[in-house]
């Protein structure tokens, strides 16, 4: 076997590849890719076994960071909650993963890493030399039953009488993905963040977002008394709709803005032909944004990130530098946050 690399965001054997194979997310998009790359600056590859004038059987995509300050190295994906290799044979992505062990030396990187969300990886990565460095839970809803249903096996107190409490309520929801709304949920944004010690993305992530997908996104933001109190951006591919980013004022929690959101995306969703909520990643030592999760997904299937030679990912609570930045980060205002964010985000990928 002989390995060949492609751009994703120029070949487009790559699109008609995600599009069909079975295992491709949101995350492998050309449009996810393209923000990435316009956003921070990430080479974004391919590594295959299928030649330039072949038709695409299988891939492995990932972007090349590299950073003065956090290093040089292969992660698939940044910022992504998941990407699973689309490769259907365990010999050509074995091979495909002892290259990739290999070229750490020649190319000059600190690690290359890995974020399948099949456990069926796991006797893969240890033979070829992975580990795991970071574990997450992943929430997944099913959305093949009929609407009722899937109603009821939400959480009764936590989220079927919440949502019906912000209907009482009165909110009012706008969705889509104009300037106001991405205005109105970027305001958010910020406040959550700050509310946590973190900086915000930059907003020129969720201008190239919108950009690159197209009609794949939308900014649902919940209104009471005209006032943004809650928001969410959910992205879509194919028959499954992805939770990416949530915010709130806190100050209105008593309203239920999120799961009322939450719930109003999964009603659209459904009734255009969606068969899954991809509700993300949570970190386990999480407890507040898990047990909101479990509320709505109560059996959550555990997500591993593997990395050879085995560093932290710096895309995580596991990585030292960025666990020092938050000590950092709980001091600095509002204004020095979001200046922080412009700057830092594209080493911690």
């Amino acid at each position: 076997m002989k390995l060949y690399r492609l751009d994703p965001t120029r070949d487009s054997r790559w699109n008609e590849f995600v599009q069909a194979h079975p295992k491709a997310s949101v995350f492998h998009s050309v449009g996810w890719l393209s923000a990435l790359r316009d956003t921070y600056g990430y080479r974004t590859v391919v590594f295959t076994t299928s030649s330039p004038t072949e038709e695409l059987r299988n891939g492995v995509v990932f972007c090349q960071v590299n950073s003065w300050l956090t290093g040089r190295r292969l992660v698939s994906l940044p910022f992504s909650d998941h990407c699973d290799p689309l490769c259907d044979s365990q010999e050509e992505l074995c091979f495909m993963m002892r290259y990739l062990r290999s070229s750490l030396n020649h190319e000059q990187l600190k690690y290359v890493e890995l974020r399948p969300t099949s456990a069926s990886f796991d006797r893969l990565g240890e033979a070829v030399g992975f580990l795991p460095v970071a574990r997450y839970l992943l929430h997944r809803l099913d959305l093949r039953p009929d609407l009722d249903q899937v109603f009821q096996g939400l959480d009764k107190d936590c989220v079927r009488r919440r949502i019906r409490r912000a209907d009482r309520a009165g909110l009012v929801e706008e969705s889509g993905a104009t300037d106001a709304l991405l205005r109105d949920f970027y305001d958010l944004f910020k406040v959550t963040r700050s509310r946590h010690h973190l900086p915000p993305v930059p907003y020129a992530w969720f201008q190239n977002l919108i950009r690159c997908q197209g009609e794949a996104l939308e900014i649902r933001v919940a209104y009471w008394d005209e006032k943004a109190i809650a928001a969410i951006l959910t992205l879509r591919h194919k028959g499954v709709l992805y939770y990416k980013y949530g915010c709130s004022d806190i100050r209105y929690k008593r309203l239920a803005a999120m799961p009322w959101l939450l719930w109003r995306a999964a009603v659209a969703a459904k009734s255009n032909g969606a068969v899954e909520f991809d509700l993300g990643r949570t970190q386990e030592d999480n407890p507040g944004l898990l047990a909101f999760k479990n509320h709505w997904v109560q059996r959550p299937s555990l997500l591993v990130y593997w990395n050879c030679p085995g560093d932290p990912t710096l895309d995580s609570i596991y990585g030292r530098k960025l666990r020092i930045a938050k000590r950092v980060f709980s001091w600095m205002p509002d204004s020095l946050l979001a200046m922080a964010g412009r700057l830092i985000y594209r080493h911690i990928g």
